[in-house]
């Protein structure tokens, strides 16, 4: 199989490419990135992009898999306004490409809480891109759904006193629903989702089955 990726530089994008340039299910990993990347392999097949610019090289989309660990904060990105162009326009607009070269599988990594009808921005946003990837059809459409993310030698302050808060409480037995979980655990659960010949045109993995 061929794997294709945007958000390969993120927590859960640069934990998956290791793990399908290791899996021998996977041919060639090919990723769209914005900047060079320090890893060389034989079957890594680096785009450095402007995803400003997506009609200039859409055209180089080829795979049978495509992953969309692409994602962003309001902190990042300055303003709702651009988290919505990150998160929303670019993984909508590139699923659509992907969609165009006859990609059968598509692989979005969202939010626990993500709900198209949410007062919250962030799990508004999420459930919209759930939504618009839906509505393309693809033959088979995996969304992961996982809760605060653990990351090594995260810089992300805030998430990182809110894993360690929830962890707390999981241990008094409170929000066990909300466990925190591994980057390494959500990329090798859709890595595996992926690959597993399935009738469901659609499956959604919460948190709690990561």
């Amino acid at each position: 199989m061929r794997a294709v990726i945007i958000g390969a530089t993120g927590a859960v994008g640069k934990v998956l490419v290791r793990q399908l340039l290791c899996d021998d299910r996977y041919n060639f990993v090919e990723i769209f990135v914005r900047r060079s990347w320090d890893i060389q392999h034989p079957k890594l097949i680096c785009h450095v992009v402007d995803f400003e610019k997506m009609d200039e090289w859409h055209h180089l989309i080829d795979g049978d898999i495509a992953f969309s660990c692409l994602g962003t904060t309001k902190k990042l990105a300055g303003s709702k306004k651009n988290q919505w162009r990150v998160d929303y326009d670019y993984v909508v607009q590139f699923a659509k490409y992907c969609k165009a070269k006859s990609v059968h599988t598509f692989v979005l990594v969202s939010s626990m809480g993500a709900n198209y009808r949410s007062k919250v921005f962030y799990l508004y946003l999420k459930g919209r891109i759930e939504q618009a990837i839906a509505q393309l059809h693809f033959n088979r459409i995996i969304i992961i759904r996982p809760s605060s993310l653990i990351r090594p030698h995260s810089d992300r302050k805030g998430e990182e006193w809110g894993v360690k808060i929830l962890t707390w409480l999981n241990r008094i037995g409170l929000f066990k629903a909300y466990k925190p979980v591994p980057v390494s655990r959500v990329a090798a659960r859709i890595r595996e989702a992926a690959a597993q010949h399935v009738a469901y045109n659609l499956v959604v993995i919460d948190n709690e089955e990561i």
